[in-house]
């Protein structure tokens, strides 16, 4: 998937649709923070949500997408799942985009259709895990 093609046209010259399902798949805040943590290690569900202060079965939720993406992977160990990054060139996805963020001044957080109201609501569950 090329998605920088240096031509200038009305089509595409690749199919976008994975990266748009791909970062369609990093658009929510707690699949974000999740991601943030597994950077760390693995972690079991209860440890995600002690971290993120969500519902079990919302981090469930989040995993189970993560994971139907393949961005994520689970261990099973006993009764016990311990999930963690299938890729670490997602991590450079993620720094790639904080560096572009600080570069246009997090100039998106204040966007019409994708920005935050309140320029804190997306970031709120990133943020806790950084701390």
């Amino acid at each position: 998937m090329a998605i920088t093609t240096g031509k200038s046209s009305t089509q595409p010259a690749t199919d976008l649709t994975p990266a748009v399902a791909l970062f369609h798949s990093l658009s929510d805040p707690t699949r974000l923070a999740i991601l943030e943590r597994l950077a760390d290690g693995e972690a079991r569900v209860v440890d995600l949500t002690g971290v993120l202060g969500a519902a079990q079965s919302t981090v469930s939720a989040h995993l189970a997408c993560l994971r139907e993406c393949g961005l994520v992977t689970g261990r099973p160990e006993g009764r016990q799942v311990f999930y963690s990054l299938t890729r670490p060139e997602l991590m450079d996805v993620m720094a790639a985009a904080e560096t572009l963020l600080a570069a246009t001044g997090n100039k998106v957080a204040l966007c019409p259709n994708y920005g935050t109201r309140s320029g804190t609501d997306a970031t709120t569950a990133a943020q806790e895990v950084r701390r």
